[in-house]
């Protein structure tokens, strides 16, 4: 598995625009291919945004960045997931100001304080139960009547006094000051619309896999993980890897 950055050719070279190089570029490839200690720095053109391809010659995979280029004969993406938010233009305003996506990195700051958590399946019922660690009080808003969460988990929520669960409910409004969330305003099924007072506002209604740059070379499910051979990091185009959140989506 080796990954060489092709370096900067010196100025007696002139190497600035990809099409008219593109032959010396592949004779420079191939030097540096024989010869490690080569004196070249970066090679550098006028690129576009990243895309990337694969090659018939010894370089399996080129990666262009926006003028640089990067050769190589493995690939390995670890591009992670991201998490994903309700898109309420109020809970874009407080992000950072009480609204978050990740209780185990924010939780702390709320020690003592009345929080919400959006979700129910198992990662909003884990986020619940460590906020309920640190916070007077932890809301949990749930669009159904159920919780898709395992039974385990469902115990673990059922067991701990300090959390509330609000049933069939959806977010309407991220409420808040200049100094951040001051509540949420909540939509029953019933049509019934409610405010309740929290300082924090955690989502935790699942990620999407940061694959769309690579999606029309390697294999992805319908959910966008990319699809690798078995308990491998192999996915389906040779020489290229997926490895962590971006091709996992169980454990994550």
């Amino acid at each position: 598995k080796v990954c060489r950055i092709i370096r900067k050719v010196r100025e007696e070279n002139n190497i600035v625009n990809k099409e008219a190089t593109k032959a010396k570029i592949k004779t420079l490839l191939c030097n540096l291919h024989e010869d490690r200690n080569s004196r070249f720095d970066n090679i550098r053109y006028h690129g576009r945004t990243l895309t990337g391809y694969t090659s018939p010659e010894w370089i399996d995979w080129v990666a262009e960045v926006v003028e640089k280029e990067v050769y190589a004969e493995t690939l390995i993406i670890a591009t992670g997931a991201t998490a994903k938010y309700l898109g309420l233009p109020s809970e874009i305003k407080y992000r950072g100001l009480g609204v978050s996506a990740c209780a185990t990195c924010d939780g702390f700051f709320y020690r003592k304080k009345t929080v919400a958590v959006v979700g129910g399946g198992d990662t909003a019922c884990e986020e619940a139960t460590y906020l309920a660690g640190l916070c007077k009080k932890v809301y949990m808003i749930v669009r159904r009547d159920v919780l898709r969460a395992s039974e385990a988990m469902q115990e673990r929520v059922r067991n701990t006094e300090n959390i509330e669960i609000l049933w069939n409910c959806n977010t309407q409004e991220v409420l808040g000051d200049e100094y951040g969330v001051t509540g949420a305003r909540l939509l029953r099924k019933d049509g019934e619309v409610f405010d309740i007072a929290v300082d924090g506002f955690f989502l935790a209604i699942g990620h999407h896999p940061n694959s769309e740059l690579f999606n029309q070379w390697v294999a992805v499910d319908k959910e966008g993980y990319i699809v690798t051979d078995g308990k491998t990091s192999k996915t389906n185009v040779e020489g290229v890897f997926a490895a962590g959140d971006v091709q996992d989506p169980l454990y994550r």
